[in-house]
């Protein structure tokens, strides 16, 4: 049976991996099982998808533009750049916490990726896009309240990014361990200690 190479059925199997891959992670999913959450035949997904590792590359892309799309609409809300800023972190927050099939995907295969070199590149191109995002927000509302780095500032968006991803792991094995609250108000602590008031011109 031949199958119409179309937009909608890759879209209908990257989805389908995307459940399936956030229920089973990736070392327990297999192209039948994705096949069979999407109601195609593994020849149909075939057809589309060479292989798991190029489906994955895609599945992959597909939750790390649903992060940051996500963390991108926070940017810019608030009545000041204070407020700006705390309703940013609280988003990117919760964008990781909230166990979204997109954010279980991402930490199963950031894990994966210590054993699978495949999926680095693609990791890390998330993390420089991730980092870039957040220098631009970020650094923009901070200058425009006074405050500079004290250390280079292409460090802080990593900083920040490894807390909440490192914070988010251990909510995903003990879910009520912090709350929002906590983890906003401690990264604003902790960012307090890498930046000093900017001298008046």
């Amino acid at each position: 049976m031949r199958y119409k190479k179309s937009e909608i059925s890759s879209a209908q199997i990257v989805q389908a991996a995307l459940r399936v891959l956030a229920r089973k992670g990736y070392a327990r999913t297999s192209l039948m099982d994705i096949a069979r959450e999407a109601q195609m035949s593994k020849g149909a997904v075939h057809y589309h998808f060479p292989s798991k590792e190029a489906l994955i590359h895609v599945v992959l892309q597909t939750a790390c533009d649903a992060v940051a799309q996500r963390t991108i609409m926070a940017w810019g809300t608030g009545g000041n750049p204070l407020e700006s800023l705390r309703s940013s972190l609280f988003e990117l927050w919760r964008a990781r916490a909230e166990r979204t099939d997109e954010a279980l995907v991402v930490a199963d295969l950031l894990a994966q990726s210590q054993y699978d070199e495949m999926l680095r590149p693609k990791l890390a191109e998330y993390y420089r896009y991730a980092a870039a995002q957040v220098h631009e927000h970020v650094m923009k509302h901070l200058v425009a309240v006074g405050l500079k780095p004290k250390v280079p500032p292409e460090v802080l968006p990593r900083i920040l990014i490894g807390l909440l991803d490192g914070l988010v792991m251990q909510v995903f094995v003990e879910p009520d361990v912090l709350a929002a609250e906590d983890v906003v108000t401690a990264i604003e602590t902790i960012a307090a200690a890498l930046f000093e008031v900017q001298p008046a011109a």
